[in-house]
């Protein structure tokens, strides 16, 4: 039995850890605002089982850093049946954020009536694709204009660090640039992959610039849907004095059509790194614009750098 100064036994008792104070103390984490918008993750390319598993990852990934956050993923070429299209995604959130407004009506309680968006939509692209966006934009529009949209996630230094992991896990790159070790299939120039045009490779190449930084090589962008980019960049960089060179795509990947990467890379002569997929910093960002548009306060996130 225990005393009120202790164990009568003697054992040790676990005791709550006081909370740290200082300016050292680790915030509170952040929860959603009740009654908040529903994040809309809005999903480009062809649907797919592949393509659901990594955009419910995102997902994921955001909920966490976020608790209490209603996500929801809406596809641009979606059937509404096995994947829903985000204009149906949309419209059912204002239906359900209306429903939920008179059932708390009808239960007596004092609540306001909805205003603002039901949603904020968050495309899943890295950088600007004018033709993906219009597609997001419609869907928005013919949502009864319910939804706010966000800008895509790039560019951003959170990028350079998922590229790095990216071509470091295809032994394209050292995963670390402060150890003492090689690696003998290491790029000395790499290629910044993108889809959405000139203005897609110019928005790459910012980022491109801080994963020049970080790998101590020369990075260009280049645009795979334009005929001759991947090449005429390739050649660049092997007349500056690149010899062994990468294809890094600057893609999540559900915006890249299938064999685009693959006749890329032949078309280089080089390896390429996989896609940034659901790399954690992926949901860090959707999420980050998603807080920025309810001015929500960002919380300090302690991603490791490479």
């Amino acid at each position: 039995m225990s005393s009120p100064t202790g164990p009568a036994s003697g054992l040790p008792v676990r005791m709550p850890r006081p909370r740290q104070s200082g300016r050292h103390r680790r915030p509170e984490p952040a929860a959603a605002p009740e009654g908040a918008p529903a994040l809309v993750l809005a999903v480009p390319g062809v649907p797919s089982a592949a393509i659901r598993s990594l955009a419910e990852e995102v997902v994921s990934i955001a909920r966490s850093e976020l608790p209490g956050l209603e996500a929801v993923i809406g596809f641009l070429d979606g059937d509404d049946a096995e994947y829903p299209a985000l204009a149906t995604v949309l419209a059912s959130a204002d239906a359900l954020r209306t429903q939920r407004y008179q059932l708390a009506v009808a239960a007596g309680r004092e609540v306001s009536a909805p205003t603002g968006p039901a949603a904020v939509v968050v495309p899943l692209l890295a950088g600007p694709d004018s033709a993906l966006m219009r597609q997001v934009r419609q869907a928005v529009m013919d949502s009864g204009n319910t939804a706010e949209l966000t800008e895509v996630l790039g560019p951003h230094p959170l990028l350079a660090e998922a590229l790095h992991v990216r071509l470091s896990e295809a032994g394209l790159a050292r995963a670390d640039r402060a150890r003492l070790f090689t690696v003998a299939t290491a790029a000395d120039g790499i290629i910044l992959a993108t889809v959405g045009g000139e203005e897609a490779v110019q928005a790459a190449g910012i980022t491109g610039m801080l994963l020049a930084a970080r790998l101590a090589v020369p990075v260009m962008a280049a645009a795979l849907d334009q005929e001759g980019s991947i090449a005429s960049i390739a050649e660049q960089l092997r007349g500056s004095g690149s010899v062994q060179l990468a294809l890094a795509p600057y893609l999540i990947g559900p915006e890249l059509a299938e064999g685009l990467l693959d006749e890329a890379s032949k078309e280089a002569g080089c390896s390429a790194a996989e896609p940034l997929g659901a790399y954690p910093a992926i949901g860090r960002l959707v999420l980050s614009q998603y807080m920025a548009t309810l001015g929500i306060p960002p919380q300090s996130q302690g991603a490791p750098s490479l």
